[in-house]
């Protein structure tokens, strides 16, 4: 029998931000400045939490960790985009590509139940404070951390799949039930977190001690709201509504909504 035609792909030619010329030097150090400001600044905060023996505690222990995959997740897509634009030929081979997938999605999934983990360290802080020693011990802290290495191996997705030549149908349904598990129990612990915490602080008598807690939970719910909010109107809406466009002009976003969510930590420690 004659054999029959076949190819493999080996490599994959990435679009870029924009095709104009003369705005590649302009976002080139655009999103340099970005990225280094997140790096500086995730990296500084790491380095104080370690340093500094009074900031060993459960809070700024998740922090730390979240930090780390703040620039973990940066660093996997920033220096690739950065080469974009200066390089004639923007290419990545399809080895280079699934790494940078399965790296993306690894961060991306851990942030998800970092968050989630640091909503019930509010909650026990908040609701049960005289057990918070207790309850969040080192043992507990380090339990909830590990839970959130997340096995799975999904450069992006949803473009990726444009290319497939399977139907689009199935893989954008497989891709939709992945991401609701991947976040749907973050969000519940989270809610379920956030309504015991509002309920003991409508219960305190004080405007200062309300006040206070408020004051306490503000970043995490900001910070929760921008990674949320941002990756469910990208994977959660079907491509009619988001076009491959928008979606990469959302991505290219990334790097300032974790530069707004340093902010956010740095001003409340």
């Amino acid at each position: 029998m004659p054999a029959k035609n076949s190819s493999s792909v080996t490599e994959f030619i990435l679009s870029g931000v924009t095709d104009q010329p003369g705005l590649q030097i302009p976002l080139f150090f655009l999103f340099l400045g970005f990225y280094v400001v997140t790096v500086v600044g995730n990296l500084g905060l790491i380095t104080l939490i370690g340093l500094n023996s009074h900031l060993h505690i459960p809070m700024y222990f998740f922090l730390f960790n979240l930090s780390f995959i703040d620039f973990s997740y940066s660093t996997t897509l920033a220096p690739k985009m950065l080469m974009s634009f200066v390089s004639k030929k923007n290419i990545i081979s399809y080895a280079g590509c699934m790494t940078q997938l399965f790296f993306f999605c690894f961060f991306v999934f851990s942030e998800s139940y970092i968050l989630s983990a640091m909503a019930y360290d509010r909650y026990v802080g908040i609701c049960n404070p005289l057990l918070y020693t207790v309850t969040m011990s080192p043992q507990m802290c380090l339990l909830l951390l590990l839970d959130n290495l997340v096995n799975h191996y999904m450069c992006d997705i949803l473009p990726l799949l444009e290319l497939s030549r399977n139907s689009s149908y199935i893989n954008l349904l497989v891709v939709f039930i992945i991401v609701t598990v991947g976040i749907g129990v973050p969000i519940v612990t989270i809610f379920l977190s956030y309504g015991f915490i509002l309920s003991s602080i409508l219960h305190i008598s004080s405007t200062e001690g309300r006040s206070k807690a408020f004051s306490t939970c503000s970043s995490h719910i900001i910070v929760v709201s921008l990674f949320f909010g941002s990756g469910a109107f990208m994977y959660l809406k079907p491509p009619s509504i988001l076009p491959l466009d928008q979606g990469k002009v959302l991505k290219n976003k990334d790097v300032k909504v974790a530069l707004r969510r340093t902010f956010c930590r740095k001003l409340v420690s």
